[in-house]
């Protein structure tokens, strides 16, 4: 295998995956390790241990299912890539000592910081950026600025421990600093002001000296240390070395999974939260705060809607009935359990019936959440049966993403051809793909890499970097030798389902202001 296969991790909401691919970007193997976040004194976290514990598992996992299949031990690859979940708070002091507890996308405790910042910088600072982390542990005088002098995301952090190198994907770094799309660097104004305002609220460090290196997807990244090699496999089988591709965020190995780098595509992520990306042929009108401007690996401009509230609901009533099943003697293993309900969902109403849910587990800054208390509402007369309930928290998966994405179609008159989707949901097929089209009254296009495109996708970043012609761009590559042959299906929006799907709607808007009433009381 050696140089001919290429390694992509990514520690995801859920699971840390791997996936092992060989030249022509076909997966020979794969590795998975499930684990979940953890709500610690009000704040959405993982510890470091468990990611670290968590990749090594994974890794064992690959190696095994190698073996099993090839008879050989794995102890070298082409090129690695590391991908995580985008974004959040990971500060360390020169020991690379954790100053506090890292802090997901999840959190929504940075208002006062992200309102602040975006009206400094005339740009849209999220919540969940790790600038206004940083600026709102200033504004709360949190002990241990003093002592900062490094941050980064999750996979900025493993790639550190591999490699040494202080460095991020440009795609991730969009998203913890705004990125200026001609020099691919911070915005330069944008760091001078950030360091006149935080000397006013005494905080003298220099922020480009705290933030990652950001690189361009191709560039070279470090390699493999001895000691990295060790954390990675215990075993003590994998050797030093390796190069690395610059590391990024979920949401860039999701657009590179769904080919939707180059200007005017766009693509879907479903999971634990849900995000759209769409590669703008020209820049936004104005800033807005429900939409993220980020950039692409290869750091062409990007809006995103992102929702922190994905399937998280979804898959507890879908655990439910897999626990009703059991306590009646049926035995259903997991993707069958999801295909049986799904296919279910699609006997339903185009409106749901009247049923309403709202799926919110945390807060959600799209509709200005601070915390989320999941609801599930019908009236009297409303058509409540199994496939009307299912069709309706799929529709709730969706429903705020709509929301944001209306201001990109209504305000700025953004048009698409085809969105692609990808992730778990998208594995029964045709049925998260019809309600999405149907919500987002647009073509909607489903690979047949959609339900593991994060790893997958990062390990085509890694191959990138060693395969890539001179001059060649990502665009270029992914077109000419990824999806050249690629097995896709597209479905349009039926007009029945887009009208459903507009009138659940305005009952979704309404049970927002429950929603309200259940944060504050429950």
């Amino acid at each position: 295998m050696a140089n001919e296969t290429f390694l992509g991790l990514e520690l995801g909401s859920t699971r840390i995956k791997a996936v092992l691919i060989d030249a022509d970007h076909k997966p020979l193997a794969s590795g998975s390790f499930a684990w979940e976040n953890r709500l610690e004194n009000g704040i959405w976290t993982y510890s470091l241990e468990d990611a670290v514990a968590g990749l090594q598992a994974c890794y064992a996992d690959l190696r095994k299912d190698v073996k099993e299949k090839y008879g050989a031990d794995l102890k070298r690859v082409g090129a690695i890539g590391i991908s995580g979940m985008m974004h959040g708070y990971l500060a360390f002091d020169e020991t690379g000592k954790l100053l506090a507890p890292f802090r997901t996308w999840r959190n929504t405790m940075t208002a006062e910081a992200a309102q602040e910042l975006s009206a400094l910088f005339d740009y849209n600072i999220p919540q969940r950026w790790s600038i206004a982390h940083l600026y709102q542990s200033i504004l709360n005088k949190e002990e241990h600025l003093d002592q900062i002098t490094f941050l980064t995301t999750l996979a900025g952090y493993i790639h550190f421990l591999l490699t040494g190198e202080k460095v991020l994907g440009i795609c991730e770094a969009s998203g913890m600093f705004p990125v200026d799309t001609s020099s691919k660097q911070y915005i330069k104004k944008n760091l001078e002001d950030f360091d006149k305002l935080a000397r006013t609220k005494g905080f003298n460090k220099r922020i480009e000296d705290l933030l990652p290196t950001p690189l361009l997807a191709g560039q070279a990244a470090g390699k493999l240390t001895e000691q990295g090699a060790r954390l990675l496999d215990p075993a003590g089988l994998l050797e030093a070395g390796i190069p690395l591709c610059p590391p990024e965020g979920d949401a860039g190995t999701g657009m590179v999974a769904t080919n939707s780098v180059a200007a005017g595509t766009g693509n879907i992520s479903a999971g634990t939260s849900i995000f759209a990306m769409i590669v703008l042929e020209k820049a936004l009108s104005k800033a807005y705060p429900e939409i993220d401007v980020v950039t692409t690996p290869a750091g062409d401009t990007v809006a995103m809607v992102h929702s922190n509230n994905g399937s998280g609901d979804l898959d507890g009533w879908v655990s439910l009935f897999g626990e009703f099943a059991k306590v009646n003697g049926f035995t259903m293993d997991t993707p069958a359990l999801y295909e049986s309900l799904f296919n279910e969902s699609v006997k339903g109403l185009p409106d749901c019936g009247g049923l309403v849910s709202c799926n919110y587990l945390s807060g959600e800054h799209l509709t200005e959440f601070t915390q989320g208390r999941p609801l599930f509402a019908r009236s009297p007369q409303s058509d409540f049966s199994l496939s009307n309930f299912m069709r309706t928290q799929i529709y709730g998966l969706f429903a705020t993403l709509r929301i944001g994405m209306d201001i990109l179609f209504d305000r700025e008159t953004v048009e698409l051809s085809s969105l692609t989707g990808h992730g778990g949901v998208f594995k029964t097929k045709g049925v998260a793909q019809k309600f999405l089209a149907a919500a987002l009254n647009t073509p909607v296009t489903v690979m047949e890499t959609a339900g593991e495109g994060g790893p997958w996708g990062m390990a085509v970043l890694a191959a990138f970097t060693l395969q890539k012609a001179d001059g060649e761009s990502l665009a270029r590559y992914l077109e000419k030798y990824v999806f050249d042959k690629s097995q896709k299906t597209t479905l349009p929006p039926l007009p029945e389902d887009a009208d459903g799907f507009n009138k659940y709607l305005e009952g979704y808007k309404k049970l927002l202001e429950v929603e309200k009433a259940a944060v504050e009381h429950l």
